[in-house]
């Protein structure tokens, strides 16, 4: 008996007829102590056990189980079809409380999480907002400077209003990068751009990347390397000039941010037989371990003050790791202070 009471998935029906039979047989037994003739015991047995299955059926299968329907259409948020009625009419009544309180319990969790992931998501939107208006103000406020001086008289000075619009134009320059940068991201985001993949030697294309930045690293004196031992050609299907605008926006990274005198290299890794890996390393300042989660946020900036020096738009890494998502792939960071830094990628293996 015990064991068919504990079951979980006992249902109402059961439930009145073991909880009115239990009743009963004490009230029959009860009317034997009182009046010992079997016939008056059959009928307290029999009208004991009609009203009580009937009180404990209706409480159960009325009001509780009402309650627990309630219950799921509000965790649910749904108006109820007529298949849907007739499934939390007779499934969802077989369900136990204890059954409901996991579910209830588990829809608990789905929601705190989705308010953290909300709560998240807000956070970001406010620093975005935030960032993005500082970055808009600097170059906004630096051509206003300039025209409003040249409208206040110095367009007349040849000695300086030739300079002012040159430094007015950079403004704008960096501003037209910005939103250019901008709508590439959002058009990654939206899936508006199309991946057109095609095979290519990935050293290949790196070589083509070190030729077009040698100038940047020559002015440092930066050496533009390719691993020792990993110069064999290697195919990835891919979309090349997406890719090509990664490996730019890494290099160009490096460069900037790596010392004088310094090391750039590129490595190329077959992984699992399928993937490519290709990591770009250098021995520059590296990035403290702490804003490495959030290195490819848009306008995250783990130095600001020195960001600010170099130039760029805070949106470099931000494209990376969206042209790397928008071939299935992933985007990671290893990086040391004082030792340097390390972006590598993955990508499908092509037809050699």
């Amino acid at each position: 008996m015990s064991t068919v009471l504990n079951t979980k998935n006992l249902s109402p029906r059961l439930l009145s007829f073991f909880t009115s039979a239990i009743m009963s047989v004490i009230n029959a037994l009860l009317s034997l102590l009182l009046r010992p003739q079997w016939y008056i015991a059959c009928i307290v047995f029999i009208v004991t056990f009609i009203i009580t299955y009937w009180l404990y059926y209706y409480t159960l299968q009325r009001f509780i189980y009402r309650k627990i329907k309630l219950i799921y259409k509000l965790i649910y948020q749904t108006k109820a079809t007529k298949r849907e009625e007739f499934f939390y009419n007779n499934v969802l009544p077989q369900k136990s409380i204890e059954e409901v309180r996991e579910d209830v319990e588990e829809w608990a969790i789905q929601k705190r999480n989705e308010i953290e992931v909300l709560r998240a998501n807000e956070q970001f939107r406010k620093e975005f907002l935030m960032n993005l208006a500082h970055e808009l103000r600097t170059p906004v406020f630096t051509v206003q400077g300039y025209v409003d001086t040249l409208l206040g008289g110095a367009i007349d000075d040849p000695n300086v209003n030739r300079k002012f619009l040159t430094n007015a134009t950079k403004g704008i320059d960096r501003l037209t990068r910005l939103l250019d940068d901008l709508d590439e991201i959002s058009k990654l985001e939206s899936g508006k751009v199309p991946i057109i993949q095609e095979p290519f030697v990935i050293q290949d294309l790196v070589k083509d990347v070190y030729e077009e930045l040698s100038l940047s690293a020559k002015n440092k004196n930066i050496q533009l390397n390719i691993k020792s031992g990993t110069e064999r050609p290697l195919v990835v299907n891919a979309d090349k000039p997406k890719i090509k605008q990664v490996l730019v926006n890494l290099i160009e990274n490096a460069i900037k941010y790596g010392h004088e005198n310094g090391n750039i290299t590129a490595g190329f890794y077959e992984v699992d037989g399928n993937h490519i890996y290709t990591e770009i390393s250098d021995d520059g300042p590296g990035i403290n371990e702490e804003h490495l989660p959030r290195i490819f946020e848009r306008f995250y900036r783990a130095d600001r003050s020195r960001s600010r020096e170099i130039g760029g738009t805070g949106l470099g890494l931000a494209i990376v790791k969206h042209i790397i998502e928008a071939h299935g792939q992933t985007v990671t960071v290893r990086s040391t202070p004082n030792v340097g830094s390390s972006f590598g990628f993955t990508l499908d293996k092509g037809k050699e």
